[in-house]
């Protein structure tokens, strides 16, 4: 089946899953990014500086992973749960349930460790 511009734009693509934080005493529910919100999630990783007549592009990894979950985490209704300043609060978090939400968001926004390795390379 061919779609129309009606049915791509109408459609509600963007998943979410509930993971379990044991160690935080509940669940959190995860979402996906939009293609927009990827798109400045991977530009938040990383800067560039003139060096000359040059351009360099230096790698920003620090709170690669509370950058991420900021992003995804969501109330019932699809709100998100914290704020740019929270950051730095969610990376002083359990590790072990940071990765695991890490990894649910990385999976839910198409950004798999083949997607952060070209990242790197470019």
């Amino acid at each position: 089946m061919i779609l129309s511009r009606e049915a791509i734009l109408g459609n509600v693509d963007i998943k979410t899953e509930t993971v379990s934080c044991p160690s935080w005493g509940g669940d959190v529910i995860i979402r996906g990014l939009t293609a927009g919100e990827r798109d400045k999630y991977e530009q938040s990783l990383y800067k560039t500086r003139q060096n000359g007549r040059n351009f360099e592009v230096i790698p920003q990894k620090e709170n690669i992973r509370a950058k991420l979950v900021q992003l995804c985490a969501v109330d019932e209704s699809g709100k998100r749960l914290f704020e740019p300043g929270d950051i730095e609060s969610l990376s002083a978090r359990n590790a072990s349930t940071m990765d695991k939400l890490y990894e649910v968001a990385q999976r839910l926004s198409g950004l798999g460790t083949a997607d952060m390795d070209e990242l790197e390379k470019n």
